[in-house]
């Protein structure tokens, strides 16, 4: 339902501006995510962290994040307040939550704090979505996929902020917190509701077991959750593996750290990649695009793992692939629920999914690290591949249904 009455020239300028704007927001809230993870040998050295309190860490984010997608779907909050508002207030929040690593001293405090600041993450990156959705028909899959890719950027900040500031780790806490600070104001202050944006949503918490109740919307989020059982873990321990390959050098003399550089491309590469498979999805179909991007990540986890330590060019080759590969299809799972959901309810969907992906990272990221301790990084990683296995049987079966016919303009 299309509301706006601006000249299409207009909405056009406006619908860059708010994707530039909202996708610069995401990648700058979301930039407190693995903060924890970017400076864990500070926080082992000067807190008495172990290995598994790190693990711990994330895996508090992440259940902040699941409770608050939560609440948020069951309450459909995300399409009874507006998008803009919840995301400013909860990136804000956030971001002040996020400084509490630096005086707490006791794990038990900043496991409490990391858990909050999941909660109010679980405000942001759905309500950015719903932002985008609202201004984008034709092409949804494009534009959400470049606000994945500012969110991919936004995750692996950490690892280059500490390379930038090796000897004090409490700047990387500051700089990540500082930057969700101005992803609020950016948004409340430079985003309008788009012309696809839909309201009308009425307080309604069984409307979920109805929409998941169709087969279209079931076998995306099957899809979903095998992405995501392998994307979080591959995201909380690459930085680790890539330090254990390369271990505390340097980039060519300067004080950036190879490990920590080669991981921040690693991101990079994903970012770069959930641009194009939105083209290519919305060229060749969304589940054929999801499907091959899970086809070369799940390859990539069952063989970089088991590579000799000192074949390190070719390690950071596979990484590189499996960094892109693992994040390229996350946009399009999102963009094929608006497109199978009631649009009303657009936000909850969105909330909704990513709570119950987030929920299954929490046993992917614990046991990432059991593994690795017990068999080594090659069994480590293969059992990421579990997921994309289960994803692709889940998004090839929804090719063959009537109802990919609503995907991508019958692009399926």
């Amino acid at each position: 339902m299309e509301l706006n009455t601006q000249p299409a020239t207009d909405v056009a300028a406006q619908r860059r501006k708010t994707l530039a704007v909202v996708s610069i927001a995401t990648l700058f809230g979301l930039s407190v995510w693995f903060s924890t993870n970017a400076v864990g040998p500070a926080l082992e050295a000067e807190k008495g962290f172990s290995t598994g309190d790190l693990a711990w860490l994330t895996i508090a984010v992440q259940l902040g994040f699941v409770a608050g997608t939560l609440i948020s779907a069951v309450t459909n909050l995300s399409d009874l307040v507006n998008a803009r508002f919840v995301f400013g207030a909860s990136a804000a929040i956030a971001g002040l939550l996020n400084l509490g690593v630096i005086p707490l001293d006791g794990f038990g405090e900043v496991l409490v704090v990391r858990f909050a600041t999941g909660i109010f993450l679980a405000g942001v990156y759905p309500p950015g979505m719903k932002i985008i959705s609202g201004w984008f028909q034709s092409g949804r899959g494009i534009a959400l996929g470049v606000m994945i890719g500012a969110l991919t950027i936004g995750s692996g900040s950490p690892h280059l902020l500490r390379s930038a500031f090796v000897d004090n780790w409490e700047a990387t806490i500051a700089g990540s917190s500082a930057l969700a600070g101005v992803s609020a104001v950016l948004v409340v202050l430079l985003v309008r509701d788009g012309p696809y944006d839909v309201s009308g949503a009425k307080f309604n918490p069984r409307y979920l077991l109805r929409a998941f109740a169709e087969r279209g919307s079931r076998l995306t989020l099957i899809g979903y959750l095998g992405h995501m059982w392998e994307l979080y873990a591959m995201w909380a321990w690459i930085g680790t593996f890539l330090a254990v390959v390369y271990g505390t050098r340097t980039v060519l003399g300067t004080g950036f750290e190879l490990a920590s550089a080669v991981a921040f491309a690693v991101f990079v590469a994903g970012a770069i990649a959930s641009y194009a498979a939105g083209a290519a999805a919305e060229r060749w179909g969304r589940a054929l695009t999801t499907s091959v991007a899970m086809l070369v990540s799940g390859g990539s986890a069952l063989f970089v793992g088991f590579l000799p330590i000192d074949m390190e060019i070719l390690i950071a080759v596979v990484v590189l692939i499996w960094g892109a590969s693992v994040i390229a299809d996350s946009a399009q799972f999102s963009t094929a629920m608006t497109e199978l959901g009631e649009p009303a309810y657009r936000g909850t969907l969105l909330t909704f999914q990513t709570g119950l992906g987030f929920a299954l990272t929490a046993v992917s990221i614990k046991l990432v690290p059991v593994v690795e301790e017990a068999s080594g990084w090659g069994w480590a990683f293969a059992i990421l591949a579990i997921g994309p296995a289960i994803g692709i049987t889940a998004m090839m079966r929804l090719r063959m249904v009537p109802e990919s016919l609503k995907l991508a303009g019958g692009r399926r």
